[in-house]
């Protein structure tokens, strides 16, 4: 697990899939459970920033996945 989180591809596909989807998924949960003034809401601003994010995101995070086990792979192990 620590050869992902050293790969900085990995690191912006979280960080980008955390701060980009976050905010909405926080105000659905928060509605959901009733902490939200509005129990419908309509949250246009955290909406976009997910729609720009979460693709680029899943795409780094797909990308590094895959060269670090790439690279696992084609280095010799220490047996």
């Amino acid at each position: 697990m620590s050869e992902y989180l050293q790969s900085r591809r990995v690191i912006i596909g979280l960080l980008l899939l955390i701060f980009g989807s976050g905010p909405l998924f926080l105000i659905m949960i928060a509605a959901a459970v009733g902490l939200w003034p509005d129990p419908n809401p309509n949250p246009i601003g955290p909406g976009i920033l997910a729609f720009l994010t979460f693709w680029p995101g899943v795409l780094c995070l797909g990308t590094g996945i895959v060269r670090v086990r790439q690279d696992r792979i084609g280095s010799p192990s220490n047996d």
